[in-house]
């Protein structure tokens, strides 16, 4: 975070910035930010091309509602779709699961973390930059690494196929960790010494089967059916007899602690107004990123207080006095439009 050497004058701030992602319902500019709060646009565009806040500031902000021992590490990404966009930085083509095919948009890749007692924050993001000439899977072991320098100690580390790359699998083993990745029906791995085969074609028990994935070692299989496909999964625990115990209630709890990340994706994009946004810089647009990601960080925090109930009823609820009022101002210029002979009936 930009570190002030004398007290701010800025008119647009984070939290101010923060409120109007967090309300705004459609126009979400630095000119309507600046209309309704009766500033000057520039202020906002300078607030975000001024500010270099950095993942460390979501950790910090993330770690105060967090028990950071003994809890789950989810890594996903999702793209934000910018089909229109024009000379934007960071956009390109990426596959999105949403669309089921490749999009024109923004990579966003997080790291995010449920504790034991069931509360759950992002904990760390990257904006793909194909300048970077980064891949996705480096990206994450740069999170993973810093997570870990900052104070986390995740028992278990899940992801989609698309992580479960040996060099992951085997950075995430040297570190002590358990896993639970999604794998390819076409991965190979052993029952039987010197007999190789795709995990397509094992009969897998309902409480899984442990096997030898080709390249790592000793993991436990299991498959389940979702929207009519099979989906292979595997688990690697540091302690072997843990593994073997490891059943098929004990994969559910872990993959169900893992869709937290796949709902904060949802929510970020319907309530936290993560894909709009009118400019182009690559400052600018992580700015606004971050400040969309900390917004969702305040909801959590206030559902875990029990202020709000979730965070789509808060938006839901947001307009409905100013609804009501103009009703009420609009319907007397309309009494004409009543029945004249007879009073409504309720349906």
């Amino acid at each position: 975070m930009r570190k002030i050497s004398r007290p701010s004058t800025a008119r647009c701030t984070l939290p101010m910035y923060i409120g109007f992602l967090l309300s705004e319902p459609k126009a979400v500019s630095c000119c309507r930010l600046a209309e309704v709060m009766k500033i000057s646009h520039d202020s906002v565009n300078r607030f975000l091309q001024r500010e270099s806040y950095t993942p460390l500031d979501l950790f910090n902000e993330s770690k105060a509602m967090l028990n950071l021992k003994g809890g789950t590490l989810s890594v996903d990404d999702s793209v934000l779709d910018k089909p229109y966009s024009q000379y934007m930085a960071l956009v390109g083509y990426f596959w999105s699961g949403k669309h089921h095919g490749t999009v024109k948009g923004i990579n966003l890749i997080t790291l995010y973390y449920t504790d034991p007692q069931g509360q759950h924050q992002p904990v760390n993001f990257r904006v793909y930059d194909k300048a970077e000439g980064k891949t996705k899977n480096d990206y994450f072991l740069e999170m993973l690494a810093e997570v870990l320098a900052w104070g986390l100690e995740p028992n278990l580390v899940t992801g989609d196929s698309w992580y479960s790359c040996v060099k992951n699998l085997k950075t995430i083993k040297n570190q002590g960790l358990g896993f639970l990745f999604a794998l390819e029906s076409n991965r190979l791995v052993s029952v039987e010494k010197g007999s190789w085969q795709q995990v397509q074609q094992l009969e897998v028990p309902e409480d899984g089967l442990v096997v030898w994935l080709r390249d790592f070692g000793s993991v436990k299989l299991f498959r389940t059916r979702l929207k009519d496909q099979l989906r292979h999964y595997i688990v690697y625990l540091p302690h072997e007899e843990r593994l073997h115990d490891f059943d098929l209630q004990d994969f559910s709890e872990a993959h169900d602690r893992h869709w937290q990340i796949e709902q904060y994706h949802r929510a970020i994009k319907q309530v936290c107004n993560i894909e709009h946004f009118q400019v182009r810089s690559k400052t600018a647009i992580k700015n606004h990123v971050f400040a969309a990601i900390c917004g969702y960080a305040q909801l959590q925090r206030l559902c875990a207080m029990e202020l709000i109930n979730n965070c789509y009823r808060l938006r839901r609820d947001l307009f409905n006095e100013v609804i009501a009022a103009f009703i009420g101002t609009f319907m007397p210029s309309m009494a004409h439009l009543n029945p004249q002979f007879h009073s409504s009936v309720n349906a």
